[in-house]
């Protein structure tokens, strides 16, 4: 480290501003176009872009003084999500469970937060081990920080950004990838748009509950893209009614969610013996659940043995499998990648008689809601092996589950490939971060490692 490096404190970057909620009572100052920050919209993106909830303009009047500008740097400070860090990208408010520092022009934005992304640890050891850890602002705008001349703050960050452009890239990439998957299988599978197409160019008589739906695919005119004559042989041209689901392709069956899969559980290898720990198995729980957008779970944070795998109930599950979370955080999905083992928190959801992969995930994602309201348990909503039986859904041929498998597959294969990349360039960042913060590595005058 050259002595022209400095410590300073957070407080001397500029104005720390702690978030305000608005009155929760009043609707009136929900549902506009301001983003809300939660330490729930921190999942480990550099920016902020969108929120789980957005304020109106007189929500945000009522809280004015906790505003920040695009830029901020955001810290959350509060409870077991302490240390998490992004930049706002546009105007926005937080909640009072974040610490904001609107950084100074004398200091480059994207190094802070770089510099506060490696110190959750830190921040969290700052703020004492009571049931729910606070850094106030007081403790939190006296935490120094290490700085290196300006043109050299921002070399690091540009080279860090850099690799999280990139990364970024990739996940809107793998975002329109998935939303395009997705499209299919509601397509095929919950709207039966190529049953209602095969019926229209059938003349056959369409049910008043879904005339509507004919209505707009009709339209639709040339617009409708009909598929491919083999494919769309796979599907009726006619519905017919059921007891259970109402209308429904002809041919099809109702079948409950146990009959079209099974179910494999996992488990948890004793802390204690550290035999059973930091080996090369990967070792699946619901915080190493994907962004929906990236399907796929590559690694986890936590890792076992084969001796961990071998005195436990936890199983490997082959790559594919769903895993779907039961216990705690219901629903929460994810394929997976590589061969993973999992804690007993979650279920392996593989098809029965060669239904395929892709057809299993998004059947799963879509009863997601149905699985959460038959959820049971006094402290936590919980998914049973019962409760699989009482989720119904139509369902037609093997087949056709494998053609969905044949057209997603290019799709989830470059989402997969993505995931891998993405992984990679994490770890190169993580590698270099430190090194540059600390003086460790120096960036010569050209702005290159």
């Amino acid at each position: 480290m050259g002595s022209e490096w400095t410590e300073i404190t957070i407080g001397d970057l500029g104005k720390v501003i702690t978030g305000k909620t608005p009155s929760t009572h009043d609707d009136a100052n929900f549902g506009g176009h301001i983003p809300f920050v939660t330490p729930r919209d921190l999942n480990g993106t550099r920016k902020i872009t969108k929120t789980e909830r957005y304020l109106t303009e007189m929500g945000t009047k009522s809280i004015k003084n906790a505003v920040i500008p695009a830029h901020a740097v955001m810290i959350s400070c509060i409870g077991s999500d302490m240390g998490k860090a992004a930049i706002a990208s546009e105007c926005c408010v937080t909640n009072q469970q974040i610490n904001s520092i609107i950084v100074g022009k004398q200091f480059d934005h994207k190094y802070v937060y770089y510099n506060l992304s490696t110190r959750k640890d830190e921040i969290r050891g700052l703020a004492g081990g009571s049931a729910q850890p606070i850094l106030n602002k007081r403790n939190f705008s006296q935490l120094d920080i290490l700085l290196p001349p300006l043109p050299e703050q921002r070399a690091i960050a540009h080279i860090l950004g850099s690799l999280d452009d990139k990364i970024e890239l990739n996940r809107r990439m793998n975002e329109t990838l998935e939303a395009m998957a997705q499209a299919m299988f509601k397509s095929w599978f919950v709207d039966f748009d190529p049953v209602i197409d095969n019926a229209l160019a059938a003349g056959n008589e369409i049910p008043e509950t879904l005339k509507e739906k004919a209505a707009v695919r009709k339209s639709l005119g040339d617009a409708r893209k009909p598929l491919p004559e083999e494919i769309r042989n796979l599907f009726p041209s006619e519905f017919e009614y059921s007891d259970e689901m109402g209308w429904i392709p002809k041919g099809w069956e109702v079948k409950t969610l146990d009959e079209l899969v099974d179910l494999i559980g996992g488990g948890t290898p004793k802390t204690s013996v550290i035999e059973y720990w930091n080996g090369n198995i990967p070792w699946f729980s619901v915080v190493d659940a994907p962004n929906v957008t990236d399907v796929f779970v590559i690694d986890t944070e936590k890792h076992i043995t084969q001796l961990g795998l071998d005195k436990s109930s936890t199983k490997i599950l082959p790559i594919g499998t769903t895993i779907v979370s039961a216990r705690g955080t219901v629903g929460k999905c994810a394929m997976t990648g590589k061969p993973v083992a999992m804690n007993q928190s979650c279920y392996g959801v593989r098809g029965k008689s060669n239904i395929s992969n892709t057809f299993v995930y998004y059947t799963i994602r879509e009863k997601v809601t149905d699985l959460q309201r038959s959820g049971h348990g006094s402290v936590f909503n919980t998914i049973t092996r019962d409760t699989f039986k009482t989720i119904q859904m139509p369902f037609g041929e093997t087949d056709l589950t494998q053609e969905l498998e044949k057209q997603i597959k290019p799709d989830f294969d470059r989402i997969l490939a993505n995931c891998h990349q993405i992984e990679n360039l994490s770890n190169l960042r993580d590698t270099l971060l430190p090194k540059l913060l600390s003086g460790e590595i120096r960036i010569p005058e050209k702005g290159e490692v």
